[in-house]
Formats: structure tokens, sequence, C-alpha cells
């Protein structure tokens, strides 16, 4: 009977865990934050627990359910607001930019020189001198992007305008002001709460507004 009932508790709980992993959302193991991680550690140790106990079984769920619950609340405001979304998961840092590394970017993350040149050969790059801007996301993956032709060399891999919101640190890095961003647009016509995504190439300024997105999803 003790076998029968450990089995049903196992093919229970494996139900229910990918339920729940369904219901967190299709994130990559590589791409998931801090409260993801921090989510599913205390799952894996709750579940382990109801499983070794002999009573209470379904009462030892409860903070399983409850987790689920948190995270499922936190990803919606996250989606909803942007300023809670970075307090969640953080905001890719630069590490490199136009070939120079920013050594306090590297210290304010506890990043060493080991990391990066570590994560540099992984991407088959022997030297620094190879890299126009390296970003360091927040998941803690390296995107590399290596030094090209000179029609490129104003590109900037960050986006200025996200979800309607102006990423000054973004704007500043790549030697703007909040002046040349409003006149900019200003001439195009277009607020910024109008905007869901704008990154400049060129000393241009390319924008994806709101509006377009929603026609794309009609159509």
């Amino acid at each position: 009977m003790q076998y029968i009932l450990i089995i049903f508790k196992t093919f229970f709980i494996y139900l229910l865990v990918a339920l729940i992993f369904r219901m967190m959302g299709k994130r990559e193991v590589g791409q998931i934050g801090t409260f993801d991680l921090v989510v599913f550690i205390l799952i894996a140790e709750l579940v382990a627990m109801a499983i070794e106990h002999k009573t209470s079984f379904l009462f030892n769920l409860i903070p399983v359910i409850v987790l689920v619950a948190l995270q499922i609340l936190i990803s919606k405001l996250a989606l909803k607001n942007s300023k809670f979304r970075r307090f969640v998961d953080g905001s890719p840092v630069v590490i490199i930019k136009k070939g120079v590394v920013n050594f306090k970017n590297m210290v304010d993350q506890r990043y060493t020189l080991d990391d990066l040149l570590l994560q540099l050969r992984e991407k088959d790059i022997k030297s620094i001198d190879e890299v126009d801007y390296a970003i360091l996301e927040i998941n803690g993956k390296l995107s590399v992007f290596k030094k090209g032709n000179k029609k490129d060399s104003d590109f900037y891999p960050l986006p200025i305008i996200l979800d309607g919101e102006v990423q000054f640190d973004n704007l500043y890095n790549m030697g703007k002001t909040k002046s040349w961003l409003l006149n900019t647009l200003f001439d195009k016509n277009i607020k910024v709460e109008e905007i869901f995504y704008a990154f400049t190439k060129n000393n241009d300024l390319y924008i994806i507004k709101n509006s377009e997105l929603n026609n794309k999803n009609a159509n």
C-alpha cells in the first residue's frame, strides 16, 4: 500500500508541476530571471517534502500553489509596468562600447575580466579589439557585436524608447541628449507614448509605433 501511495503522489506531482510550468510561460532555462529561479528552487524543495511526508499530502502542496499564483501575478505586473519589470529582471548592461571596456559596469555587476574573456572565447572571438559592443544580458549571457563596416559605426544595439518610455541610460550612452530626442520626435510628429520600440542607426531614429503592431495583429 505504501508503494502504491508513493507512485500515486509522484504521478500526481508530475502532472501538477508540468501544469505549473506551462502556466508560468515558455522560457528557456537559460532565460529565467532571478525571481523565476527562486520560485523553481522552492517548488522543487516543497514538492520533495510533499512526497516524503506520509500525511497531509495536499496540505504540503498549498505553498506550491501560493508560489505559482505569486509568480503569475509578478509576471503580469512586469508585462504592464516597465519599471517593475526592470526591478524584477534587471536591465542589460553595456560592458564594451565602441571597443572600450567599461570597467565601472563590470564592477557594479561583479563581472570579472576572466568572465568577459571566457564568454568572448565561447563566441570564437580572440581579442577584445574585434568587439564593437558587448552587452551583458539579464540572463547572464553576453551579446557581442563585432566591428563591421563604417556605415554601421553609429549603430547602438539597445533601445532608446521601449514601451512608451525613454531609456535615458541608453540615450546618454550613445552620446545623445534629451533635447535631441524630443526635437527628432517633434520633426516626425510622434509622441513618446505612441512608440513601442525605437533605436538609432547612422544618426537616425528608427521607430515602431504601437499602432503598427495593432494593425499587424488585426491582419
